[in-house]
């Protein structure tokens, strides 16, 4: 059943610095959880190009509303630090948001004890991270993906042990189908999937083209199908990459806002983890069952380790 987040009351705790001594901006973040319970799960979520810890409002609070505790950070590429192209720090930022997420993973504890004290409530053995679009990438770093250098060869792993599942939302497919642009000014978007192989669900939109890339909507794809089980791929075959608006309502960058698919989305991610963390099995099997029996707003794809 779809969880309506003011059905459960939430808590809010921003900003929150967390120790970053080779960044030269403050490492802020916001986290959001129940106002009770314990033993919560938590998701880590990278954002989006230019957005920042306060984006996402749908998501963060409907996860919150069935149990996880969110960390949001903002990561350098949000437009309130005015870091451009020109700038040249711009072409290290893609390492330096995989850095923040280990940094706040290496803080995890001390984080949320200055959250309320929700480090006593949070379950630390049961950590996801999440991702949408260039965050996805960052997030598929941390389960095991690495970056294709100029001569095609994988770099370092950045997988973190702590990190048990996660979600990629829109990520970025493999970069021999780049635009010239991209290749001139995004040459970290080379996913090599090949590594990924911690658990996890991939989720596209069957309309979403990038200016990046020349293919089609199939290029969102390349996580679920370039990468060792166990993964799963949920399309949304109206969505396109903001999937109905899950950075927020009536934002520029929405160009299909449906709150339906914005829910949709949020509930999916929270079924999955639920599953691949161990704690409920019912709600993603109930997803997984509506779209063999032909729901018309999605589809799912398994594969498991033979």
């Amino acid at each position: 059943m779809p969880i309506n987040p003011a059905e459960r009351r939430l808590i809010t705790v921003k900003p929150i610095i967390v120790p970053a001594p080779d960044r030269d901006i403050e490492l802020s973040v916001r986290v959001t959880s129940p106002a009770t319970g314990e033993d919560l799960p938590i998701i880590v979520f990278s954002h989006g190009n230019a957005w920042s810890m306060d984006g996402y409002g749908p998501l963060a609070d409907r996860w919150a509303a069935a149990g996880f505790v969110v960390v949001q950070p903002t990561h350098l590429d949000s437009r309130r630090h005015d870091i451009g192209l020109d700038d040249p720090r711009f072409g290290t930022i893609w390492r330096t948001r995989i850095d923040d997420l280990h940094a706040i993973l290496n803080d995890l504890d001390g984080l949320l004890s200055r959250a309320g004290g929700l480090n006593t409530r949070a379950d630390r053995s049961r950590v996801a991270v999440v991702g949408h679009s260039w965050g996805a990438q960052t997030a598929g770093a941390l389960l095991g993906a690495r970056v294709f250098d100029a001569d095609g060869d994988p770099g370092e792993s950045f997988a973190h042990p702590e990190i048990k599942a996660g979600v990629l939302i829109a990520p970025a497919g493999t970069g021999d189908s780049l635009t010239p642009f991209a290749i001139e000014h995004l040459p970290f978007m080379r996913p090599d999937y090949s590594t990924m192989a911690s658990p996890a669900l991939v989720i596209t939109g069957g309309k979403d083209r990038s200016a990046m890339s020349t293919r089609g909507p199939d290029w969102f794809t390349d996580a679920y199908h370039l990468s060792p089980a166990p993964k799963s791929l949920l399309t949304i075959p109206e969505g396109e990459h903001t999937l109905g608006g899950i950075a927020g309502e009536t934002v520029a960058e929405t160009t299909d806002e449906d709150p339906a698919r914005v829910a949709l989305v949020a509930d999916a991610v929270s079924d999955y983890l639920l599953d691949a963390l161990g704690l409920d099995h019912e709600p993603w099997k109930e997803l997984v069952e509506g779209a063999v029996i032909g729901h018309d707003s999605y589809r799912v794809e398994n594969k498991e380790k033979e």
